[in-house]
């Protein structure tokens, strides 16, 4: 709430000049400090190449150019960052208000494509054909998310690309700080955001562009 600012004036003219223009001199100085209070920080920046399987994992790999080519990434964030796990995206916005999505998927975790360090999965929830817009990269090799039967509790989640560019910067996700935000956990304090999503010319990369700042 702002709290407005009151000049007093007086009837004797040169007084009445001179508390105008203090009074805008004053109000000037505290818009240009707020101003500078608010410069943009970056803390982490970068690309991160993901190269989609397209023969693998027709399915997904669709959905999830789709979702690019729509611009439904742009000003999304990665939610959930688990050290030595995955770092999870491609559903909230900053204030972790969840987008709508596309119609779910169906599972393509038995084509044969693993959980190691690097590669790009479709997240869902228990239910096997729920995946739609989230995806996670894997930290490390995770191969106990890979599918391992046809029942819902091991059929496993579908890998349909691997990280080919900015894997390092990926590690440098999996570092931030985290915390709670509603009943949600492991978010980072501050937003890890996307703030572009491409299709390369081969048609089957996507570059995100990546920003982590504070104002």
């Amino acid at each position: 709430m702002r709290l407005s600012r009151i000049v007093l004036c007086v009837v004797v003219l040169p007084l009445m000049f001179l508390s105008n223009c203090t009074g805008k001199t004053a109000d000037k100085s505290k818009e240009e400090l707020g101003n500078k209070n608010r410069e943009k920080k970056v803390l982490m920046n970068g690309d991160i190449v993901i190269t989609l399987d397209t023969e693998k994992a027709p399915l997904s790999a669709k959905i999830f150019i789709s979702y690019v080519e729509s611009g439904f990434f742009n000003e999304t964030i990665f939610h959930r960052v688990i050290p030595g796990f995955v770092v999870q995206g491609g559903g909230f916005t900053a204030d972790m208000t969840q987008k709508d999505t596309s119609d779910p998927v169906k599972n393509e975790a038995d084509n044969g494509l693993s959980n190691v360090r690097g590669s790009v999965a479709m997240a869902r929830t228990q239910i096997v054909d729920s995946a739609t817009s989230q995806f996670y990269i894997n930290l490390k090799d995770n191969t106990m998310l890979d599918h391992r039967g046809k029942d819902d509790q091991n059929f496993g989640y579908c890998v349909f690309g691997h990280v080919t560019e900015g894997l390092e910067l990926v590690d440098k996700i999996a570092a931030v700080s985290t915390g709670n935000s509603g009943f949600h956990r492991d978010v980072p304090e501050v937003p890890i955001v996307i703030k572009s999503a491409v299709v390369g010319e081969d048609g089957k990369s996507v570059t995100f562009t990546i920003e982590q700042a504070t104002e």
